[in-house]
């Protein structure tokens, strides 16, 4: 029997799924789903997204099972695999979603559309969401993205699913693929269904604490929508996602207002989430080559190992960020702001290269999206040449957005003990207060790495002294004519000296 195969990636669901649609008007489909190796092995991968990924093929594999068809799980590389399939039983055509992914997998993709052609396979890719492949100019991305997100979202086909061939490998275990099998005990549960009920929690009710919750790291785990890894794992499609917003913001009802700005809000982010996205897929070096080469060699010769480990072990000494790493260790999540001050620290203060640092961030980050991940990281570097300098000051984030120490206090229990008074720069508590208090400066709770007033400034003043360089300057308009969002910014977040859209982008 003559048949398609649906390869699915980062769009695990069946509903609104554009190639697994395209390929059931056509005949039988099988479904397939491949665990490679070598993209486990890759520095940006972690067991939580595994884990995540493992519990959102269950659900997959439990709807198709439901219409009479079966996911095909393999395990191996995927033109290692797609040879088995077609060695077995030829198919005529592979459908599957396009991916801004890493670097292997902007490779692997290469590689597959090299085995479509030497077999006479038609190779068919779509768009998931407002991305554009081969994009020649952003002048009407805006309408290309609106288009696509107020295009129906496609049904589950009744599809005649092909026979899985009579094979059903098991997933291999962590260690197998090289991971290390620590998974955050507090992190959001992967599947469908669990999107599902996050999208209607957020619509119905939590949508009305976004805009004023987002911020502080104590009211955004439940004002944030906390889609993200949904979104980013495909479990739910953007465009659902967006419909579902839109339809709750102009039903007639009593809702309060903030919950209907809330979504005004939430559905502006949705457009950057692509926004982003898009950057890598025109530029796939972004992942490891700062975005402007006159910022190459400004911190690529002066990696400091101390520093990177105070900070990936949370021992910078300001309770702010040392938290922030404990509740990333435990829940695989922080809100934007907290992530942004991560990075800037790391950038500035301890003077770190966004690669490497981007890396454990990945790992850490349980929504860890690739375009999304390597745009943030260069933008507040300060590497892309494009944007404000943005230096998070941890002691301020904390007086604004903790002023009464509950987040450190309950992410830091050494921190518990510390009287009020010295919250904000405990190392600066006398000898007879840590007495009292029984915390040891040093001991229970570090020195700050680095004197954080002197890093910053010597550090900002190296980032604009390269900004300020004519060549620099220059190359600026051609970024901006690629990367740059043509979409007006809204006067109340215009900052004096920007030039375009700046934002944040918290799902």
């Amino acid at each position: 029997m003559t048949y398609s195969v649906v390869w699915f990636k980062r769009d695990l669901r069946l509903a609104d799924h554009a190639a697994l649609h395209h390929a059931a008007r056509q005949g039988p489909v099988l479904c397939l789903y491949v665990i490679e190796p070598s993209l486990w092995r890759q520095p940006d991968a972690a067991n939580q997204h595994y884990q995540f990924i493992l519990e959102c093929l269950g659900d997959l594999a439990a709807d198709l099972r439901h219409r009479g068809g079966a996911l095909h799980l393999a395990t191996g590389e995927v033109v290692e695999v797609l040879d088995d399939l077609y060695r077995r039983a030829p198919f005529r055509a592979l459908h599957a979603h396009e991916e801004t992914g890493n670097g292997l997998t902007f490779h692997r993709d290469r590689a597959v559309a090299r085995w479509c052609r030497d077999h006479g396979v038609a190779w068919h890719e779509v768009p998931q969401f407002g991305v554009v492949r081969r994009l020649a100019t952003r002048d009407g991305w805006q309408d290309a993205w609106e288009a696509h997100m107020a295009a129906p979202c496609l049904p589950i086909p009744s599809a005649c699913f092909a026979s899985t061939l009579g094979r059903r490998d098991a997933p291999p275990q962590p260690g197998e693929l090289g991971l290390v099998p620590i998974d955050p005990p507090m992190r959001q549960p992967g599947g469908r269904s669990q999107g599902l009920a996050v999208l209607d929690s957020f619509l119905r009710d939590r949508s009305g604490r976004y805009r004023g919750g987002l911020s502080s790291p104590l009211s955004a785990p439940t004002a944030c929508s906390r889609l993200s890894p949904y979104l980013a794992y495909g479990a739910l499609s953007l465009r659902e996602v967006a419909q579902a917003a839109r339809r709750q913001l102009a039903a007639p009802c009593d809702a309060p207002d903030s919950r209907r700005q809330g979504l005004a809000a939430f559905l502006s982010r949705l457009h950057w989430h692509c926004h982003f996205i898009q950057k890598l897929e025109s530029e796939p070096a972004l992942e490891w080559r700062n975005l402007h080469p006159g910022y190459d060699g400004l911190r690529e010769g002066e990696w400091n190992e101390d520093h990177f480990q105070a900070l990936v072990t949370g021992r910078t000494g300001w309770p702010l960020v040392d938290a922030c790493v404990a509740m990333l260790r435990e829940t695989g999540w922080v809100n934007f702001r907290m992530r942004a001050m991560l990075v800037s620290v790391a950038a500035y203060p301890l003077w770190l290269h966004w690669r490497p640092v981007g890396l454990w961030l990945a790992r850490q980050f349980l929504d860890y999206e690739p375009g999304i991940h390597w745009s943030q990281m260069q933008m507040q570097s300060g590497t892309t040449g494009m944007n404000t300098t943005r230096v998070y000051n941890p002691i301020k984030q904390a007086r604004d957005h903790d002023p009464q120490g509950r987040f450190v206090r309950r992410w830091l229990p050494a921190m518990r003990r510390v009287p009020d008074s010295w919250l904000f720069e405990p190392w600066r508590m006398p000898a007879d207060v840590q007495n009292r208090c029984g915390v040891r400066v040093g001991t229970d709770i570090p020195w700050p790495v680095v004197d954080l007033d002197v890093a910053t400034r010597a550090a900002k003043a190296r980032v604009h002294g390269v900004r300020a360089q004519p060549s620099v300057k220059a190359a600026v308009a051609a970024l901006v004519d690629k990367h740059g969002s043509r979409r007006p910014m809204a006067p109340r977040v215009r900052r004096p000296g920007t030039t375009h859209s700046q934002l944040t982008l918290d799902l």
